[in-house]
């Protein structure tokens, strides 16, 4: 046996097409995947679109990031770049995260020669407050992965929407989010007076903070000493502007801290009782309600696409239909109620987040979709 040479699988390199502009939930599974794939043989670099808060907060400070600037929808300059970058980078594969890098992930993937792996964070068709955008995006979508080699999609709601669109089952696989374990978790316990309700999100419209702010609103107004904590920042000025007049309309402004964007999630979340996501749509698999469950908080939360999944279909925490601030009251109420059931909620929560999202099963999943490309000869 002494002259038999075993080979081994050299280090994959996979160079990740992303928009850059923001820091919210599909940039934090980036942002993490580039931490924790190269445990399991790749190395994972950056392309962004727009320079952004990506660059400016990330952690993966071992990957290197090149901005390829697409200066309007109709700019398709990049794809020449990305192609270049996968060429003389020595890059194994080019996986994309959005309706727009796959636009231009499709032509550089083609022109390198290289296979692309796009990962669906959410449905295209709900993804904004506009039908017409919707469509739009549904439509490039559906252009740009027609040469896609695998679709990942991050939860099995996510999983039923590309096939009902008409994808095949032999394309997709399914990798749910996940985030990184916290070593010592402080047993949940009911304030002994105010309840602190928190939020984090990125904050635009189908968010529903509108909807939470109402249920605070009506909380106060039964006598429940609750406040609001909102963790992030907004998408825009103007909608900042409207959602701090409909606090100060429904009387609770003096009651909300807005924190702002703050890179330091798990401080936040120690600073509230009962984790609130009231999302109209658009929730693929949310990584703010993973960490939530991962320091073990009581969450009250809509029935919106991967939320049940991750809650267990209520038995780490209570769903209510999205858009109904009298039921989200409803359900906060109970829990305050009940603080034994939020503390047992909260216990089961925890548990699903160590067995099913973590961020090292995360990546090994997205390593073991990029072998099975290997596999294929997809990389000669």
């Amino acid at each position: 046996m002494s002259g038999i040479v075993i080979a081994t699988p050299r280090p994959g390199r996979a160079l990740y097409l992303i928009n850059g502009e923001h820091y919210a939930g599909a940039e934090r599974v980036q942002d993490l995947l580039a931490q924790q794939l190269p445990k399991f043989g790749w190395q994972v670099d950056f392309a962004c679109l727009k320079a952004g808060a990506f660059e400016r907060v990330r952690e993966s400070s071992g990957s290197a990031l090149t901005t390829v600037p697409m200066r309007s929808r109709l700019d398709f300059k990049p794809a020449g770049e990305v192609a270049q970058l996968l060429r003389e980078g020595g890059y194994d594969l080019l996986h994309t995260h959005t309706a727009r890098s796959a636009l231009i992930g499709r032509f550089a993937a083609h022109r390198a020669a290289k296979p692309m792996v796009h990962h669906v964070h959410s449905r295209t068709d709900r993804d904004t407050e506009s039908a017409v955008r919707n469509r739009i995006n549904s439509a490039i979508q559906h252009f740009s992965l027609r040469r896609a080699d695998r679709l990942i999609a991050v939860s099995d709601s996510t999983r039923d929407y590309l096939r009902r669109i008409g994808y095949e089952d032999g394309l997709i696989r399914t990798v749910a989010n996940g985030v990184p374990a916290v070593a010592e978790v402080r047993e949940w316990r009911a304030p002994e007076s105010q309840w602190v309700l928190g939020m984090v999100a990125l904050f635009r419209p189908r968010k529903g903070i509108e909807v939470l702010i109402e249920a605070l609103a009506s909380l106060r107004a039964a006598g429940r000493p609750v406040s609001l904590r909102a963790v992030g920042g907004f998408e825009s000025e103007a909608y900042r502007q409207q959602v701090l007049a409909y606090a100060k309309a429904r009387g609770v402004a003096e009651h909300i801290v807005w924190t702002g964007f703050t890179r330091d999630i798990g401080a936040e979340l120690a600073r509230i009782d009962l984790f609130a996501l009231p999302s109209l749509y658009g929730e693929g698999l949310p990584m703010v309600l993973i960490e939530a469950l991962a320091v073990g908080l009581p969450v009250v939360a809509t029935d919106n696409e991967g939320i049940p999944e991750v809650l267990g279909n209520g038995r780490a925490g209570l769903l209510v239909e999205p858009g109904d601030a009298a039921a989200f009251a409803h359900a906060v109420a109970t829990l305050i109620e009940q603080p034994q059931r939020a503390r047992a909620m909260a216990r089961v929560g925890l548990q699903r987040q160590r067995e099913r999202y973590s961020d090292l099963a995360m990546a090994r999943e997205v390593a073991a979709v990029y072998e099975e490309l290997r596999a294929e000869g997809a990389f000669a």
